[in-house]
């Protein structure tokens, strides 16, 4: 059964539990039996702790804006359904589907491994992103509080940072940021895909309100936090007519820049969101489809470098010329910025004298 079995449950983003791609044998619920004795319609999440051999990893991709990502829980209970970081969830044995938002491997000794990693002589400083993948502030850091962990080591080393997250939760932490900020050390991005919370509950079903991300942009604004917004993904027929009053709302928060996707479904993710896609919006589910396929040639994930995130044709080329203009309208991306990597320091290693 290629897609896994249908479990309907309420406040998640998938649906379905598509088989792995790296298991040869696949064990699916055909059919609701009474005499079966079948887990997989709990909905409640199980935290999965464990001892991590590493964590931060070499970001390669070209259209990354990032160097080095550490990420302190895989899976992620904000169930987005068009999380390209589902896939990730394979290599653990899971699913990309249910599995990713309802198993969450937590790196317990995620800040043990960080320290040590600083420490390498051979570091030569760069800024590290907590939540290449994953988001560090998804519900479970409020129980387990690893990425403030994570903070104050980078805090006791200069090591400069930038956060991606679209949790209030990172508004805890804003002591610490502000702290860094003063350095140069500490910039926030504010992933806000859209401001209809009917829309939002559908597709980031246990993720914070559009109003409350607009809140965390001007709370660290306020702080003096390098702060700004990131559409994405943006969707052909869903939330595209949404980019200009983002824009708008979050430059007035105090957003100084913004970035945005476009979208793209690759591997299990293509499943699981056209799954969700003809469940929730039958009326117009066709047109959505063949618009993103539109903007990839033909297909609805694009691997290339440059244009994997941007997307092509007509469509796409229109987001982009909107995102342009209202980013220049409202003053975004209208300065140079940096993280500053020269004040990295080992904590207590003495100054050589001459």
């Amino acid at each position: 059964m290629e897609e896994g079995a249908k479990l309907k449950m309420r406040g998640r983003g998938a649906q379905i539990n598509p088989a792995n791609r790296f298991e040869s044998a696949q064990t699916v619920r055909m059919e609701a039996v009474a005499i079966d004795d079948w887990t997989e319609t709990d909905s409640s999440t199980i935290y999965l702790e464990q001892e991590a051999k590493s964590l931060v990893n070499k970001v390669d991709s070209p259209d990354v804006n990032m160097f080095y990502s550490m990420n302190p829980y895989q899976g992620c209970e904000h169930g987005c359904v068009y999380c390209y970081a589902r896939n990730s969830h394979e290599y653990w044995g899971f699913s990309a589907g249910l599995d990713f938002e309802r198993k969450i491997i937590i790196k317990r000794n995620a800040a043990e491994l960080l320290r040590k990693f600083l420490l390498r002589p051979a570091w030569e400083c760069q800024p590290l992103s907590i939540s290449g993948n994953t988001d560090c502030y998804q519900p479970a850091e409020q129980r387990f509080r690893i990425t403030r962990r994570l903070i104050e080591v980078c805090q006791e080393f200069n090591q400069p940072i930038g956060i991606i997250t679209k949790n209030a939760g990172v508004l805890r932490d804003a002591d610490l940021l502000e702290k860094m900020a003063e350095k140069k050390l500490a910039s926030v991005l504010v992933s806000i895909n859209s401001l209809d919370e009917s829309l939002r509950r559908k597709m980031e079903p246990r993720t914070t309100t559009g109003e409350q991300r607009l809140r965390i942009i001007r709370e660290l604004s306020a702080k003096n936090v390098h702060t700004g917004v990131m559409i994405g993904p943006v969707i052909p027929g869903l939330n595209d007519h949404e980019l200009p009053v983002i824009l708008e709302r979050a430059a007035e928060a105090g957003a100084r820049f913004a970035a945005y996707t476009f979208v793209r479904l690759n591997g299990a993710v293509k499943l699981i969101f056209h799954d969700w896609l003809y469940e929730q919006f039958p009326d117009r589910a066709d047109k959505v489809w063949h618009a993103i396929e539109n903007g990839h040639g033909g297909k609805v994930n694009d691997s290339r470098f440059g244009t994997r995130m941007r997307g092509e044709g007509p469509q796409a080329e229109i987001i982009r010329q909107q995102f342009k203009k209202f980013s220049q309208l409202y003053g975004l991306n209208s300065e140079r910025w940096s993280l500053d990597t020269g004040l990295f320091t080992v904590p207590g290693k003495q100054m050589k004298l001459f």
